[in-house]
């Protein structure tokens, strides 16, 4: 998270306002919630793990073990279990 300074992109009336309220204290506006991304969406490291889990569902369903995916994949034999029982 970047950290803007307020007089450069708020009006003074604005900055007088929330001054009534804190002063020199950093605050932290959120975005609207219709902005909100879900983890993983802009980096793609969700893409990345969907692609991961679907390849270990065909690799389980062709045959390979639990054991086999998890030394693999460097994952526990608990969330491969969870990956290929999952829908």
């Amino acid at each position: 998270m970047k950290y803007v300074k307020a007089t450069a992109i708020l009006p003074e009336e604005l900055i007088a306002e929330i001054q009534k309220y804190v002063q020199g204290e950093t605050i932290y506006i959120p975005k609207p919630k219709q902005s909100y991304q879900k983890w993983g969406a802009r980096s793609g490291t969700r893409a990345l793990i969907k692609g991961r889990n679907n390849s270990i569902k065909n690799e389980f369903q062709g045959g390979k073990s639990i054991g086999q995916l998890a030394e693999e994949y460097f994952l526990s034999t608990e969330t491969i279990k969870k990956i290929v029982y999952s829908k």
